[in-house]
C-alpha cells in the first residue's frame, strides 16, 4: 500500500536524533512522499528544544522539493491528568500535535493511571494524534483508548520504530489496538518515528500489523493527501495548504 505522508519525524533539534530538517526533506522527496511532518520532542524531553522553537516554526517553507511541510510537535504527557509540556498558546498555532508518553518525562504508573493520562490528553482540543500507544512501558486499557479516540476524532498511531528499535515488545498491544480500531471504526495513522533520515517513509513492520488484522484502507488516514489534509482543515489547522 502506498502512503503519502510521514508526520512523526525528528531532527537533531530533538537532542537524540541525527539528521537535519533539510536532510529529512531530501529523503521524503526521494521516496515520493507528498507530506512531511516535523514533530520534535517537547521541552521536557532531555535535550529537547525550548518552546520558542515551536513558536517560530512559521519560518519553515510550506513546500520544498515537491514535499508539503507540516509544522508540528511531539508533546510529552507529563502527568496522569493528561497535561502536556507545551502550552496551548503555542499548540493552537501548529499544524498537528502528537501527544506521547515517555518514561524519561513521566514515570510509568498503573494501568489505570496510564489509561487516564491518555484519556485526559484526548480532551485537549489541539491534540490530533496519540503517539505509539502500544508502548509496553505504559500498559493501558486498549478498548477505552480506542473508543475515546473515536469519540474525539483523534488518530491512533501505528509507529514503525516501535517494532524496530525504540519500544521492542509493542507488537501485541499494537495488534490489539489495530483490531479494536477496525471494530469501532477509529482512524489510525502510520508513521516512522524516524530519528535518522533514511528511516523516513519506512513503514514495513507497521504495515504487517495492519495486514494481520485486515485494517480497512478507509481507516488509514495517510493513504491520500485529501484525507489527511481535510482532517486537519476540519480542525482549523493547515488551512493555507492547497490540496493537489
Amino acid at each position: 500500500m502506498k502512503y503519502i505522508s510521514d508526520l512523526h519525524t525528528h531532527t537533531i533539534v530533538s537532542g537524540h536524533a541525527y539528521s537535519t530538517l533539510l536532510e529529512n526533506i531530501n529523503e521524503a522527496s526521494k521516496k515520493g512522499l507528498k507530506i512531511l511532518g516535523s514533530a520534535e520532542h517537547g521541552p521536557k524531553m532531555p535535550g529537547g528544544p525550548h518552546i520558542f522553537y515551536f513558536a517560530n516554526l512559521k519560518v519553515i517553507p510550506r513546500e520544498m522539493q515537491g514535499v508539503k511541510i507540516l509544522r508540528g510537535c511531539e508533546a510529552n504527557i507529563i502527568d496522569f491528568e493528561g497535561n502536556l509540556d507545551i502550552p496551548e498558546r503555542i499548540l493552537k498555532n501548529l499544524d498537528f500535535v502528537i501527544a506521547s508518553l515517555h518514561d524519561v518525562c513521566i514515570e510509568p504508573g498503573s494501568i489505570e493511571e496510564n489509561t487516564n493520562a491518555v484519556i485526559k490528553v484526548m480532551d485537549n482540543p489541539y491534540v490530533d494524534i496519540i503517539g505509539h500507544p502500544g508502548n509496553p512501558s505504559f500498559p493501558i486499557y486498549e478498548e477505552e483508548i480506542v473508543k475515546k479516540a473515536k469519540e474525539k476524532n483523534i488518530l491512533l498511531e501505528i509507529n514503525n520504530s516501535s517494532f524496530v528499535s525504540s519500544r521492542i515488545g509493542s507488537k501485541d498491544t499494537c495488534s490489539k489496538i489495530a483490531a479494536l480500531c477496525k471494530k469501532y471504526g477509529t482512524r489510525i495513522i502510520i508513521n516512522s518515528d524516524a530519528h535518522f533520515a533514511t528511516a523516513i517513509g519506512d513503514f514495513k513492520e507497521a504495515e504487517l500489523i495492519l495486514e494481520s488484522v485486515g485494517m480497512p484502507e478507509e481507516l488509514i488516514i495517510n493513504r491520500k493527501q485529501k484525507d489527511l489534509l481535510d482532517y486537519l482543515k476540519q480542525k482549523g489547522k493547515a488551512i493555507d495548504i492547497v490540496i493537489d
